[in-house]
């Protein structure tokens, strides 16, 4: 199912990530990139082992990712050709800076992408599954980071917010026709 609604450089798509036709989609990862769960898992099982022994060679190098901060694998068997991770903020009841890692993760997965000459980039609703960050508050924070973001990027031209539910879905629609 895809529903797009246009502004700009943004666009909204309700669907599957794993589907999209991109650059580069982003994974909301864990910190040891092994997949897991919701986007992460599905994005580790649609694109095969060769994302998952490019995890571990990052993980052998770094130890761990830190939250806020965004690494670069191939797309594997994705559409994508590529796949940007990042570890999101666990929702903490906003209290230990939850808003400034979750628009860390989307900056800096957009400069990751503008450093590769990426031109599109698909990202999920970011630390709003399991790591429990409110959704409303979630979308503003992605929103307004990657609008801000888009103005000193060189190569990066076109974001797409790629939501899997109605609610997230409404919630970018609103900001975008806002």
């Amino acid at each position: 199912m895809n529903s797009e609604i246009r502004k700009g450089k943004i666009v909204l798509v309700k669907g599957d990530l794993t589907k999209q036709d991109v650059d580069a989609i982003v994974n909301a990862a864990n910190s040891g990139l092994r997949g897991g769960g919701g986007v992460d898992g599905a994005i580790h099982r649609a694109g095969g082992p060769a994302i998952d022994e490019e995890c571990r060679e990052i993980i052998g190098k770094i130890g761990r990712l830190d939250t806020g901060k965004a690494v670069l694998t191939s797309g594997g068997n994705l559409k994508a050709r590529h796949v940007i991770h990042t570890v999101g903020p666990v929702w903490q009841g906003g209290e230990h800076d939850e808003e400034r890692l979750l628009a860390d993760s989307y900056r800096n997965s957009l400069k990751l992408a503008d450093e590769e000459r990426l031109e599109t980039v698909a990202f999920p609703n970011v630390s709003t599954g399991i790591y429990g960050f409110p959704k409303k508050l979630a979308a503003k924070t992605a929103f307004n980071a990657v609008t801000e973001a888009l103005e000193s990027l060189g190569n990066v031209k076109e974001v797409r917010f790629v939501c899997f539910d109605d609610e997230n879905f409404d919630l970018y629609r609103e900001l975008l026709e806002g």
